[in-house]
């Protein structure tokens, strides 16, 4: 199987959350263009096999390189180049945005996991801003990162929130950590969003120098107009409609896990298991609980589980702490909260 054989076209807003938009839309107009980005972001998705082919397209440089490019409201990727590794910032926020959100990204990968970019050998990271019209949405595309302006009444902006940059980016670093990568699809798909989630939240409190008492533990915070929503989901509480948006149907247990359901859906309960690891752990997570759940990427397939997950993250947390230590019984007993033995 092809090292990179799972790089998928992942979107932070499932095409599921653009339609629940669409059905609630009274403007005939903005239905319509909600309906078409879920249907754009469908199309996307099933394009994901062909980036991995064009990998090597994007130079591995062995540090920190940031490139932002603007696509200026059209389709074609990348776009026009606007910003390098330091030149000076651009007058657009949202260029500084995307560099400085991709360079905390690789900062807190570098520093605290010691991986050296997305690939683990200086991959180059590349972001496009202002992808076509008020798109809703934004995605890796197995390359790169590509980011839509929002339509400024039910998202006001993707490049404003460090977590979404993370989390995207994430889905990179699980393409080539995951031997083979993580299929797209039922747990092992959920089990690819959970990561980037759990991996953008750390970056977001890595940042911000928060303990796990002190993070908010929501995805998205921000990228939504009040109206819609506060987040996208929350790892704490997954479900929780009060702290997220009235769409939010994330199981917190294996009770609610729905076959076949959305992988967006179903990562609330690897996402909640995380959350308990953490806050059992105390202090900052991305001292224990983000070491042990990088390290257990190692050792999934393609098609993992959540059980499998579980024994992954119980088996890296007795390598790095050792067996029957305080850690891995905090890790063991995170995945029975969840329902997952």
């Amino acid at each position: 199987m092809n090292q990179h054989a799972h790089g998928c076209t992942c979107f932070i807003i499932p095409s599921k959350m653009l339609r629940k938009l669409a059905d609630d839309a009274t403007d005939a107009h903005e239905r319509h263009c909600l309906l078409d980005q879920a249907e754009l972001s469908a199309h996307l998705r099933g394009q994901r096999s062909v980036a991995p082919m064009m990998m090597g397209l994007v130079a591995a440089t062995g540090e920190k390189r940031r490139t932002v490019y603007d696509a200026q409201n059209k389709s074609a990727l990348p776009g026009k180049l606007v910003r390098g590794e330091d030149s000076k910032p651009s007058s657009d926020k949202t260029v500084n945005q995307a560099y400085d959100g991709a360079g905390a990204t690789y900062d807190f990968f570098r520093e605290v996991l010691k991986r050296n970019s997305i690939d683990g050998k200086g991959l180059r990271l590349d972001s496009t801003v202002h992808y076509q019209q008020k798109f809703n949405n934004a995605f890796w595309n197995g390359q790169q990162m590509v980011y839509g302006d929002g339509d400024g009444k039910l998202f006001l902006s993707f490049t404003g929130a460090i977590d979404v940059i993370a989390h995207e980016l994430t889905h990179g670093v699980t393409q080539y950590a995951v031997p083979g990568g993580l299929v797209y699809a039922d747990q092992s798909g959920a089990l690819n969003e959970s990561i980037s989630d759990v991996f953008g939240s750390l970056v977001k409190q890595w940042t911000l120098k928060q303990t796990v008492e002190q993070a908010d533990w929501l995805i998205g915070a921000g990228i939504m107009a009040p109206t819609v929503g506060k987040a996208l989901r929350s790892m704490a509480d997954p479900g929780n409609t009060k702290i997220t948006w009235s769409g939010d149907d994330q199981p917190k247990t294996m009770a609610g896990y729905v076959e076949g359901g959305d992988v967006h859906t179903n990562s609330g309960i690897p996402n909640h298991a995380f959350y308990a690891a953490a806050i059992a752990l105390k202090g900052n997570a991305w001292d224990k609980a983000g070491p042990i759940w990088y390290k257990a990427l190692s050792l999934l397939t393609p098609n993992a589980t959540f059980a499998d997950m579980a024994k992954a993250t119980s088996e890296s947390a007795a390598l790095l702490y050792g067996t029957n230590s305080a850690e891995q019984h905090a890790v063991q007993a995170a995945w029975k909260v969840v329902g997952v033995a």
